[in-house]
């Protein structure tokens, strides 16, 4: 019995990591796929549970091995998705999470068309602006350079299967729980046939 493949993506500050979080609590046969990036550690964040740190050299070697299911730049930093941590979920029958942009999302749809796609945003690119500035993470222009991004990435979630509006946390976390119950048990019916 294998899992299923689940890709969560959307605009920063859409909820994405809080909204997963809650569904992997919630979900035992949910795993979660640990992305890499070549982007700073923000506070808080520890390599090997919120991303695998790499430098760019790194990044760039693991490119030239193979090693990712999928990879992308994103606001000047490269992103990816080691392959064989989401083959082990899978191998083992548990389902597997992804959360990546959508450039990455499109790239995981083409090799894996198996795939569960779902989109996170914010109910608004206002409140998607006003959740950016509300991190202080970021400088103004990469605000900017996220609230372009989103604009783009809204404008393609019909190619997602799913869509989750955040505009109340609780709710969509319930949302998000129910949505993974469901994919989860599918997967398990489906291997049943």
């Amino acid at each position: 019995m294998r899992g299923a493949l689940i890709v969560v993506s959307g605009p920063s500050g859409a909820g994405k990591s809080t909204l997963i979080r809650a569904a992997l609590a919630a979900v035992p046969e949910l795993g979660y796929s640990v992305s890499a990036t070549t982007r700073e550690p923000r506070e808080g964040e520890v390599n090997g549970r919120d991303y695998i740190f790499l430098s760019r050299e790194e990044f760039e070697r693991w490119i030239e091995a193979g090693k990712f299911l999928e990879w992308a730049e994103y606001s000047g930093n490269l992103y990816g998705t080691p392959e064989a941590k989401v083959e082990e979920f899978l191998a083992d029958g548990r389902s597997v999470i992804l959360e990546i942009e959508l450039q990455g999302a499109r790239l995981v749809r083409e090799k894996r068309p198996d795939a569960e796609m779902v989109f996170v945003r914010a109910p608004s690119l206002e409140e998607t602006r006003k959740r950016l500035e509300g991190r202080k993470t970021e400088t103004g222009d990469a605000v900017e350079t996220r609230m372009a991004t989103a604009e783009l990435e809204v404008a393609a979630r019909s190619e997602f299967d799913y869509e989750v509006v955040n505009r109340d946390r609780e709710q969509a976390t319930q949302e998000m729980i129910s949505l993974m119950k469901r994919i989860v048990e599918s997967a398990r019916q489906g291997a049943r046939r």
